[in-house]
């Protein structure tokens, strides 16, 4: 919902009609203020790159010489065309409600946000003169979680071999996506590592057989209790988090 409504501003603020001349708009007799560039400026259909400037695109320049570090994070929200919100909608929709679903709203939004952010920053570094926008990275870093999630928790996967299809269909998507103007491959590849590192962090499930103790029944052999979690659960989650903090 964030994003679609961040798109439908965005052509808000662009008002082609008005800035570019309502003859070379695309489908101004349906859209009007709301319709898209010319094509052979925007083949995405959606605003001016100069919109999405305005906006908070993420630009090199801006960011590291101007001190603007908000678009770090705005970026996030803002998308090239409807072309690229639908491609991306939907590869979230069919990853995110998922995950969601299982680790709660709080989790799954602070490892989208924070996987976004990383994104944006390996974009940063590696931007010439061109913009960036897109929750490619952010979507990546879902993709990343789900894959350290799968190892951190392989012993209670029943159909492991489901899970492996899932994220090879949704990465080869978004690489396709990542060819496209306006959008940095290089988002993928941080937010990608970032949700990676989250996953080990935030996605840890307890081992299968874990009972609370405080659902034992008196006079049970505590020593026969499993604990909560595997060695090798602490041994990532103390590494994805040092890697996260000093890479």
């Amino acid at each position: 919902m964030a994003n679609v409504a961040t798109f439908v501003y965005s052509m808000y603020v662009n008002n082609c009609p008005e800035k570019t001349g309502a003859d070379r708009c695309v489908f101004n007799s349906y859209l009007g203020r709301f319709s898209f560039q010319p094509l052979s400026e925007n083949p995405l259909f959606g605003p001016s790159p100069t919109t999405l400037e305005k906006l908070g695109a993420l630009e090199k320049k801006l960011v590291v010489q101007e001190g603007e570090e908000w678009r770090l994070v705005s970026c996030i929200w803002l998308h090239a065309g409807a072309i690229h919100l639908i491609a991306n909608m939907l590869s979230l929709l069919f990853i995110g409600v998922k995950l969601e679903q299982e680790f709660g709203f709080l989790r799954i939004g602070l490892l989208y946000v924070i996987s976004g952010f990383g994104g944006s920053l390996l974009s940063a570094l590696h931007l010439q003169k061109s913009i960036s926008v897109g929750a490619s990275g952010a979507l990546f870093g879902l993709l990343g979680a789900m894959l350290s999630e799968l190892f951190m928790n392989w012993t209670i996967y029943a159909n492991k071999c489901a899970a492996l299809m899932t994220l090879m269909f949704v990465v080869v998507l978004n690489l396709a996506v990542g060819f496209l103007p306006h959008v940095d491959s290089s988002a993928h590849i941080g937010g990608f590592l970032s949700g990676f590192l989250l996953g080990f962090i935030l996605l840890v499930r307890p081992q299968y057989g874990y009972v609370s103790r405080k659902y034992i029944p008196p006079g049970y052999d505590g020593k026969r209790v499993k604990s909560k979690h595997k060695w090798y659960q602490y041994l990532l989650w103390v590494a994805a988090l040092v890697a996260l903090i000093f890479g």
